[in-house]
């Protein structure tokens, strides 16, 4: 593809280009997209849903293992210049891309058993009185074109042929994809696989999209597209929110499925920072640094009950950070916000500065904080994220203040209890509160690494997601891209053939 824009088939530039942002060596340039890029992909994927909607269960789950294997193809291309796009290492792009064609096999086992399609048939009843009852048959439909938008942190798993995708084109729905600045390249060779996949299976192809780079004009004109019906998004609560009000304020509103942010707090229940807190706070630190903390479900935030055990687990997780090395962020604006977030926390009133690095440029090193839990309560800021490597310790005075700080969470992703069998009847209140409060509950483990299953919720009350109902990872992902239908009294010649 070489730097263009892949518009239902064709390969589409632009005059005005903008360059990646690699690790080492000389930057390659990709065409700007422009709103009349949209607007063609937009065009193209309503006159695929046509025909896409319509194929059998088993013909699309055939063409998304398709997209599976032509990826892997690829395995060795995406990891030499994702590496170099993004700073991460080899391993974990292709841990990666396991996880991405992993995903893309399972929603084709999915939809290849039928049950998400939530089939009810309640017969006539032609002499019931006082009135005879026709018959009425349900079951999901796709709901028509969707828009994705990459994302920074995952250029496979969330992004070009991830998770929103893969669950979009499971359901029957054409997606154009606006992908990231961070891995132009990556994206585009992706690219390549699924158009390989469309090409094997004579689809239609404005089936898939994707447009590079452009303004923010770019992906509102995306958003705005009156043939949109729904956009999945991972990113900045700022940059989701503003999407989301767009969905809302269109002519027709949309459905906004944005995983927007979240701390993932821990709450250490007394009995358990006893018996192992240094391993926990070993176990933090690994979880806090992974990946630079650039993960979405980052454990920022540990819940403890002053005292000497507390003040032992935070001296622990301290000499642990203290040990990791520097590592490479995924763009220099991603540093730059890491460092704003990490001297906001250093500048509130209350909070006590534990470790602070000195990095600059694209670089990020651990860096840890502790408060109180009555400060932490009186200053909402704390409890926002900071993408990236830093942890805060907050020491409530008992186990009251506790459950009141977990009352007070904004919506998260995930919460973790670590405890012992003595904390048992602690961690049955707090849990009745947290299960309000986050998509993802954990005992004695932490939150970074997804598992992609059929029971993974990945989403939670606002501002960690836009639809608590919903999830961006395990099979019922696929409901946001669904809408129930019912038919009554239609001919058996005319029903969709799942009905029949």
């Amino acid at each position: 593809m070489i730097g263009k824009h892949l518009i239902a088939g064709n390969l589409v530039g632009n005059n005005e280009t903008f360059a990646n942002m690699p690790v080492d060596g000389n930057a390659d340039h990709f065409a700007i997209g422009t709103a009349g890029h949209i607007d063609q992909a937009a065009l193209a994927a309503e006159q695929a849903f046509a025909s896409y909607a319509q194929i059998s269960r088993t013909d699309r789950a055939g063409f998304l293992r398709s997209i599976a294997d032509e990826i892997d193809k690829q395995g060795d291309r995406i990891t030499e210049l994702g590496t170099r796009e993004t700073g991460l290492p080899a391993a974990r792009l292709e841990g990666e891309r396991g996880r991405t064609v992993g995903q893309i096999r399972l929603f084709a086992d999915h939809i290849e058993k039928g049950d998400y399609l939530d089939r009810r048939h309640d017969p006539a009843m032609p002499d019931r009185q006082p009135a005879p009852r026709p018959d009425l048959r349900m079951m999901q439909r796709p709901i028509g074109p969707v828009a994705i938008f990459g994302a920074s942190n995952f250029p496979l798993a969330f992004s070009t042929a991830g998770g929103d995708t893969a669950s979009a084109l499971a359901a029957g729905c054409p997606v154009i994809v606006k992908g990231h600045d961070a891995h132009p390249g990556t994206a585009e060779i992706v690219a390549e696989a699924i158009l390989a996949a469309i090409k094997a299976h004579d689809l239609h192809p404005g089936v898939f999209s994707l447009v590079q780079g452009g303004s923010r004009d770019v992906g509102q004109a995306l958003v705005r597209h009156p043939l949109i019906r729904a956009v999945g998004f991972t990113g900045s609560l700022a940059g989701g929110r503003a999407l989301f009000d767009l969905c809302m304020n269109r002519p027709d509103p949309i459905p906004f499925f944005g995983e927007l942010g979240s701390v993932n707090p821990m709450f250490l229940l007394p009995e358990a920072v006893k018996a192992r807190g240094r391993d926990i706070a070993g176990g933090w630190a690994a979880s806090l640094t992974m990946g630079a903390g650039q993960f979405c479900t980052n454990p920022g935030i540990a819940v403890v009950i002053e005292g000497a055990d507390a003040d032992a687990f935070t001296k622990a997780a301290k000499a642990a950070l203290d040990q990791q090395a520097e590592q490479l962020m995924l763009t220099d604006g991603i540093a730059q916000a890491y460092r704003t977030g990490r001297d906001r926390i250093a500048a509130t009133a209350g909070v006590q500065d534990l470790l602070t690095s000195a990095c600059n440029k694209r670089n990020a090193a651990p860096d840890l904080f502790a408060t109180t839990g009555k400060t932490w309560l009186t200053n909402q800021a704390l409890g926002e994220e900071v993408f990236g490597p830093l942890g805060l310790v907050v020491q409530v005075a008992d186990a009251d203040e506790m459950r009141e700080v977990a009352q007070e969470l904004q919506g998260q992703l995930t919460a973790t209890l670590h405890m012992n069998e003595g904390d048992l009847e602690m961690a049955r209140g707090l849990l009745a509160v947290l299960e309000r409060k986050a998509g993802r509950l954990l005992a004695n483990a932490f939150p970074t690494g997804v598992e992609v299953c059929e029971s993974m919720v990945h989403g939670g009350p606002y501002p960690a997601s836009t639809n608590f109902g919903h999830t961006s990872v395990g099979t019922l992902a696929i409901r946001r891209f669904l809408r129930p239908v019912c038919y009554q009294d239609i001919p058996q010649a005319l029903l969709p053939d799942d009905l029949k």
